[in-house]
């Protein structure tokens, strides 16, 4: 148990310490007009306030993520709420801050443009279609996840709960920011802190449950080897190249530079603390029911329920149905949302008009829902792989902004680093990519990420 709590107040604390020295040297402009002001069109660009957009942005992010990925990585043993705590903390809020900063310094683009700006024509192309289809991964994947929950619950084909779930994504997508979004998101964010508030706190007090501590022996239930599978498991707890598709939607609704930390740096902390809870609370049950192991590559929503169940009662059914039904269909409306500005954007299209948003929506919402038919397990760690791929570049796009405004560029050097080690550790060993024997794919690995760095160092630096 004070493993975890020492994670969680470290967490917390990197919020006020290491959020608020990014903010300073990103350097934050509290006079500076928004696009919120400057572009506003009644659709995706308007002012709102930074607890609507904290909410708002959070639910974006955390989704399935946090919870899934959690209880997945939960498998590793303890050494899991390392790599939530450092990752959060110097990988992920990092990225999620400056894709944030950098779309609010650049009348709220999508990532494509930032890259083109920051790293040149040649890969935005790649970005655009790397967003578009970490996008539509996501809708499917936690459209799938969900309809798997209410299925279960009800009896109901989950055929059926993927159409009404994708109805929805069609309506939200293409109606004005603050009709749904701006109006339910800010509630349902609040239920999903409440919901993981209450799980946490019933652990904590119930003795019958404990919290292995890093020296805990025993608990590695998987026979994955800790890199690089762990840090892509865990992914939308750490770092999620997602996350940085969501963060035009939410600076082009942003009143004020001062409330880029809280927004983008806070609400990846909270989701690590999402992820560091459901980690803990995955653990405690993993010691006592080994059989649970078997949720690595299938569908958890079945044991957040089972365990749900076991910690609040009754209340645990609501609690799953917020958690892992409302919130992941209102991440995955946003998805598809970054996805229609993300072409909008590439195209120059103008999105006032409902048409105009349809005709780019309908065809995302038709890929999406045909991969709501394949296997959750691969769509997932494919999702895992993309959003990673997509986290370095922007990594990287950040690293090059700080070296034109001469500002210290090794706090995103370093994440970007790490990114493109595991990157190429992943898709070299993985049986979705090349499965060559880990030792192997490791030398490769450091190899093409100093090559990587060496090449990015003499382009943008000298």
């Amino acid at each position: 148990m004070y493993s975890f709590i020492i994670c969680f107040f470290v967490l917390v604390a990197s919020y006020f310490i290491y959020g608020k020295l990014i903010a300073k040297i990103a350097g934050v402009d509290e006079n500076r007009e928004t696009p919120a002001f400057r572009l506003e069109d009644g659709v995706d660009y308007m002012p709102m306030s930074k607890i609507k957009n904290f909410l708002i942005h959070f639910l974006n992010i955390a989704g399935l993520g946090p919870i899934f990925g959690a209880i997945q990585g939960a498998l590793f043993g303890p050494v899991a709420f390392l790599w939530i705590v450092l990752g959060t903390i110097f990988i992920g809020g990092v990225h999620d801050f400056f894709s944030g900063f950098m779309s609010l310094r650049n009348n709220g683009y999508t990532m494509p443009n930032i890259i083109s700006k920051y790293l040149g024509h040649n890969i935005q192309k790649v970005m655009t279609v790397l967003i578009v289809i970490t996008g539509v991964l996501v809708a499917a994947t936690f459209a799938k996840g969900a309809a798997d929950l209410l299925s279960n619950l009800t009896n109901v084909s989950i055929i059926i709960w993927i159409t009404i779930i994708f109805v929805y994504f069609l309506i939200a997508t293409v109606f004005p920011i603050d009709k749904i979004m701006g109006r339910a998101y800010p509630i349902f964010g609040a239920l999903l802190i409440i919901m993981v508030v209450l799980m946490t706190g019933a652990l904590l007090l119930n003795p019958a449950y404990s919290i292995p501590e890093f020296t805990t022996s025993g608990l590695y239930l998987t026979d994955k080897s800790i890199f690089p599978y762990l840090f892509v498991t865990i992914a939308c707890g750490a770092i999620s190249g997602f996350h940085a598709s969501q963060s035009p939607i939410v600076a082009r609704c942003m009143e004020n530079e001062k409330d880029a930390r809280p927004v983008f740096y806070g609400a990846m902390v909270l989701e690590g603390l999402v992820a560091l809870c459901w980690a803990a609370i995955a653990m405690a049950f993993f010691n006592g029911q080994p059989q649970l192991a078997v949720i690595y590559g299938a569908t958890p929503s079945v044991a957040v329920n089972e365990m749900a169940m076991a910690l609040v009662g009754p209340i645990g059914l609501i609690l799953t149905i917020i958690g892992v039904v409302v919130c992941p269909i209102t991440t995955g409306d946003t998805s598809l949302r970054s996805s229609r500005i993300t072409i909008a954007d590439e195209l120059n299209l103008n999105q006032e008009k409902l048409s105009s948003r349809l005709k780019l929506a309908i065809p995302l919402f038709i890929v999406a829902y045909g991969l709501t038919y394949v296997d959750f397990s691969l769509i997932w760690r494919y999702f895992a792989w993309f959003q990673l791929i997509v986290a370095t570049i922007v990594l990287f796009a950040a690293t090059a902004y700080l070296i034109k405004k001469e500002k210290p560029y090794i706090l995103t050097l370093l994440p970007a680093v790490v990114c493109t080690l595991i990157a190429f550790a992943y898709i070299l060993q993985a049986p979705e990519g090349l499965s060559l024997p880990s030792m192997t794919a490791n030398i490769i690995s450091v190899i093409a990420t100093v090559i990587t760095t060496v090449l990015f160092i003499k382009k943008y630096k000298y």
